[in-house]
């Protein structure tokens, strides 16, 4: 091999481990692809389709209520062995009150209005029942989109913010639905949105 050649190959050598180690450095501290494997987003994210977490600019600007997150499930509620990882809303954030009962979602006393509910569904317990959660300055309150195909923090409780691994961000494939992931800023209901009594 010439010395011309082994030049090339040198470089060509360099370029592809220089790419690597960008690659390998940005998902580890920048952007992370995720496959979404269930129905709990729809029809925000759909079942299929692979979307970019950001999981830099949460060290900037924090989590909010109406970001999507991917995050690690509490133990015990990971869906396989590998641990796949879960994708939610964040409905509340530390120092929130979070209450459910009568088929809505009420924060801090003021009853959400949540246009991205999937096909105007109601926000119920599992049981049924209702329950109010005070959360803790690192913890935020997460549910699906689809609240009826949703295991989510009505199950398992208010999660961590370590296990966040950052927010979804941008929909790359399919690529028809390519674009950034639209972030909803939650409103309370314009009126009657003072917390109701709840029935016996």
């Amino acid at each position: 091999m010439s010395p011309r050649s082994l030049g090339c190959l040198f470089e060509l050598l360099e370029t592809v481990l220089l790419t690597l180690v960008i690659f390998l450095v940005a998902q580890a501290f920048v952007v992370q692809p995720y496959q979404v494997q269930q129905p709990s987003m729809e029809n925000t994210l759909m079942p299929d389709q692979y979307v970019l977490v950001d999981k830099l600019t949460h060290n900037f600007d924090d989590y909010h209520r109406g970001d999507i997150v991917v995050f690690n499930p509490p133990a015990g509620w990971a869906q396989d062995a590998a641990g796949t990882p879960f994708v939610k809303r964040i409905i509340g954030a530390g120092g929130d009150t979070v209450d459910i009962h009568g088929g809505h979602v009420y924060v801090n006393g003021n009853q959400l209005a949540e246009a991205y509910v999937f096909e105007d569904q109601t926000t119920d317990m599992p049981d049924k029942g209702s329950k109010t959660w005070t959360l803790q300055p690192e913890q935020l309150f997460v549910m699906g989109d689809h609240r009826q195909e949703s295991q989510d923090s009505r199950d398992f409780g208010p999660i961590e913010k370590t296990s966040v691994i950052g927010r979804a961000w941008i929909r790359y494939w399919p690529i028809s639905q390519f674009g950034v992931i639209p972030q909803v800023k939650q409103v309370a209901a314009p009126s009657g949105s003072a917390v109701p009594s709840k029935a016996p």
